[in-house]
């Protein structure tokens, strides 16, 4: 008698493996940079632009302004980077928000739209300008 083979289920879609593996990394990443300040350890690498030029890159103090924000220190990390502070506020609400249309079945567009790049670029740049000039010396970690 023939019988029908045994049905195969369908793998774990790869989003949530690299989910996952985001979601380790990040806490990694978080518990190494809380336990360990950016300001006396000496293996977080430094920055190879600021080596070079002697200026202030948009990343310039992002590690202490993490550090400092998982530490509630907000203006210190303001202080450091505040375009990293305030990046990182619009992409926990844009995931918020993304988060929240996906639980609702509602259809999704890219995370990141294409469209944001260069605005968001220019604004990088615009700060990396700006943080580097006298004026302006309350940007620069």
């Amino acid at each position: 008698m023939d019988s029908a083979p045994p049905k195969i289920s369908a793998p774990p879609s790869p989003g949530w493996v690299a989910g996952i593996i985001l979601a380790v990394t990040a806490l990694g990443v978080a518990g190494t940079i809380f336990f360990f300040n950016p300001a006396t350890q000496k293996f977080y690498p430094g920055c190879t632009f600021h080596k070079l030029t002697g200026l202030n890159c948009p990343g310039c103090g992002m590690t202490r302004a993490a550090y400092a924000l998982l530490h509630r220190q907000f203006t210190t990390a303001l202080r450091d980077n505040a375009l990293f502070v305030f990046a990182l506020a619009a992409l926990a609400i844009r995931g918020a928000w993304f988060a929240v249309k996906r639980f609702r079945g509602r259809p999704n567009r890219d995370f990141f739209p294409a469209k944001l790049l260069w605005p968001l670029l220019v604004g990088a740049l615009v700060f990396t300008v700006l943080r580097n000039l006298p004026a302006f010396a309350f940007l620069s970690p």
